[in-house]
C-alpha cells in the first residue's frame, strides 16, 4: 500500500468529490408505450377507393379542361415553316390567347389581339389545320420585291424567314403579280386579288388577316389561296415539347460516308431518334 502524497505547506486540502451513482435507462416494454407505438402516428394513410376514384376523377376533369379550351398538341408534318419548325416538332398550343374576351376568360385567361409576327394555327380547308405567321394585319398594303416583303412601303424585318434552294418564280417572289402565271394559285382567288391590288400593293380587306410561312420558297400560304378570316384563327403555338427526326423534302442529302449513317449501337440510335436539343424550347 503506497503511503499518501504530502501536502505542501501552506495548500488547502480538496474537498472530498461524493460519488453520484449511475443508473440505466429504464427499457420501454413493448406495448402502448413501447417503439411501435412511437413511430404508429408515422404510418401512411391509405386512401380508400372512393377517394381515390375522386382523386383520380378530379384529375381527369382538369386534363380534359386544359386540353380542351387551352393547350392542345399538334405535330408540324411539313417544311413550310422550317427553320422555326421542323417536320417532326411536337408543339403545345394555347387555343385560349386568341379567344374573344368573355365573361370567363376576361379574368381567368389571358387573351390578346393577332398582332404582326404571330405564329397561328388556323381552320383551312386543305388540309383542316395550318399554321403559318402573320405579315398583314387589316388595312395593311403588302407587296413582295425580290422576296422582300413590304408592309406600308417599309421592309419588314424578319430574321426567321429561310430561302431554301427552289427554282426561280417570279409569282412567288414579286407579288402581287400583274398576270397569272402559276397553276398552283387558286382562280377565286386570282380574281379576287385584282379587285384588291391598289398601286402595285395588296390591300389587306378588314377582318382578314395576310399569312407567310417561314420556309418562303417552299410554302402554299396566302400568295397562293388568299386571306385568313379572323373567325378561322384558333390557337398559336407555345413550346415544342418532343421532336422526332422526320425527312424533310428541302433537307440536303447526307454524304455516303458519314458516320452517323453507319452507327447501329443504341446509344446512337437514340440519339438520332430524336432532335433533344429542342425539346421544350419556345416557340416565337
Amino acid at each position: 500500500m503506497s503511503s499518501p502524497t504530502p501536502i505542501p505547506a501552506g495548500a488547502i486540502p480538496a474537498a472530498p468529490v461524493p460519488a453520484v451513482p449511475i443508473q440505466a435507462a429504464p427499457i420501454p416494454a413493448e406495448g402502448p408505450a413501447g417503439p411501435h407505438h412511437r413511430w404508429a402516428h408515422m404510418r401512411l394513410h391509405l386512401p380508400t377507393f372512393p377517394e381515390a376514384l375522386a382523386s383520380l376523377l378530379r384529375t381527369t376533369v382538369v386534363a380534359l379542361f386544359v386540353l380542351t379550351f387551352v393547350l392542345q398538341p399538334l405535330l408540324i408534318p411539313s417544311e413550310s415553316m422550317e427553320r422555326t419548325l421542323l417536320v417532326g416538332d411536337f408543339l403545345l398550343f394555347n387555343k385560349q390567347v386568341f379567344a374573344p374576351a368573355g365573361r370567363w376568360t376576361r379574368w381567368l385567361l389571358p387573351y390578346r389581339p393577332v398582332e404582326r409576327g404571330d405564329i397561328v394555327v388556323f381552320h383551312h380547308p386543305n388540309p383542316p389545320l395550318l399554321i403559318k405567321r402573320v405579315v398583314g394585319l387589316p388595312g395593311d398594303r403588302v407587296r413582295i420585291a425580290g422576296g422582300k416583303v413590304l408592309v406600308n412601303g417599309a421592309p419588314l424585318d424578319e430574321p426567321y424567314a429561310a430561302f431554301e434552294p427552289a427554282p426561280p418564280s417570279d409569282f412567288r417572289d414579286n407579288f402581287p403579280p400583274k398576270i397569272y402565271t402559276d397553276p398552283q394559285v387558286d382562280p377565286d382567288w386570282w380574281r379576287q386579288m385584282q379587285s384588291l391590288t391598289d398601286d402595285g400593293e395588296l390591300v389587306v380587306p378588314e377582318g382578314e388577316y395576310f399569312v407567310l410561312g417561314d420556309n418562303r420558297n417552299h410554302s402554299s400560304d396566302s400568295r397562293y389561296w388568299g386571306f385568313v378570316p379572323r373567325q378561322a384563327i384558333v390557337a398559336r403555338p407555345l413550346v415544342i415539347y418532343f421532336s422526332v427526326r422526320r425527312p424533310s423534302s428541302t433537307d440536303v442529302e447526307q454524304a455516303a460516308d458519314d458516320r452517323l449513317g453507319h452507327e447501329r449501337d443504341l446509344p446512337a440510335r437514340l440519339r438520332g431518334f430524336a432532335r433533344w436539343n429542342r425539346i421544350f424550347r419556345v416557340v416565337h
